[in-house]
């Protein structure tokens, strides 16, 4: 979208009108996320030197793939955060004539994104205890949003999040027997529930989360927000592609489904474990569909970095996980 050169002035103006500071450094681009782009700077001022997020949407929005809005995404933040889920605090919403395109400033939350690190290190071994349970927690008050607030998000029902995905899997003409075989197990266990939907984050994982020592700390990237089963959510958290390698620890490789369940029930919610084994395995489909888009991305030309070869790459490991979960002589975690 812009240069580090490019940015630099436009924000510092922006800073100093919303009073944030009087001058800043020189912003630094984040990596990771395809759709969007994350600056990180620093805004100067009498109180000293504060770290701020500014958020861009990106040139290639994915429309096929359900996200929302930049300027829905920094809505649903400040509309979750007195709910007690830890979200960044929101300063600012860009407007066109700041120059900066479509995005918003908020505050840092210093921690740990990358599954590596958050697995490795001494310091977080009494927040990796319970992770797990923190996260259920979390996503319970997330989902005990009240959905009457949240009427400018999409709401879409199982079936019509299935639907969906195999349409846009067939548009794109690229088969595969093992996620024909899963689409076919998915249309016969549709998840028939009469709870009206609610608020669901659609990207809760490993990545996502950001964790220090004392614990969870932020949740990240609402970009796929919408209305609809809440067992989404904690069949995504469990999908072996966000264990990284700890699959004996189903839960993002952190932690047991019984203690995610535990923290998620205390908050007085119930967790539906049929409905939630069902959303493990669409979410596993999804994201091996998402791959195979992105190497098909690579092949074609159309992005041709070495993250969407590598990314695509991994459409064969979501394969292998979703006979292991079909397969009712397999063993599961």
């Amino acid at each position: 979208m812009y240069a580090v050169d490019e940015i630099t002035p436009r924000l510092r103006e922006c800073v100093l009108r919303l009073g944030l500071g009087s001058d800043i450094l020189p912003p630094s681009r984040l990596t990771g996320g395809a759709s969007q782009q994350t600056w990180r700077f620093v805004a100067k001022g009498a109180e000293g030197e504060r770290p701020l997020i500014l958020r861009l949407e990106g040139m290639r929005k994915r429309a096929e793939d359900g996200e929302t809005g930049i300027e829905t995404e920094a809505r649903l933040l400040r509309f979750v955060r007195p709910l007690g889920v830890p979200v960044p605090r929101i300063y600012h919403v860009l407007e066109p004539d700041e120059g900066l395109g479509r995005g918003y400033i908020m505050e840092c939350v210093e921690g740990e994104t990358l599954p590596k690190k958050i697995f490795q290190r001494e310091d977080f071994a009494d927040a990796r205890e319970g992770l797990a349970g923190q996260c259920g927690e979390i996503l319970a008050r997330i989902h005990q949003a009240p959905s009457a607030g949240l009427q400018f998000l999409r709401s879409s029902s199982a079936q019509e999040e299935l639907e969906r995905e195999e349409a846009e899997y067939r548009r794109r003409g690229m088969r595969r027997p093992v996620f024909e075989l899963a689409f076919r197990w998915l249309r016969q266990r549709v998840p028939q529930r009469s709870a009206p939907p609610a608020l669901v984050h659609g990207d809760f994982r490993n990545g996502n989360l950001m964790v220090d020592a004392q614990g969870l700390r932020a949740v990240l990237d609402w970009e796929l927000a919408h209305l609809g089963d809440p067992m989404e959510d904690l069949g995504w958290l469990c999908v072996n592609s966000w264990r990284f390698g700890r699959s004996h620890l189903p839960v993002g490789g952190f932690g047991t489904r019984e203690a995610l369940y535990a923290g998620y029930e205390s908050q007085g919610l119930s967790v539906d474990r049929e409905a939630a084994a069902y959303w493990e395995v669409f979410g596993t489909l999804r994201w091996g569909l998402i791959c195979q888009r992105m190497a098909e991305a690579f092949l074609t030309g159309a992005d041709p970095t070495v993250e969407r070869a590598a990314i695509g790459r991994r459409s064969s490991e979501t394969e292998i996980d979703l006979l292991m979960l079909i397969d009712p002589r397999a063993r599961r975690n």
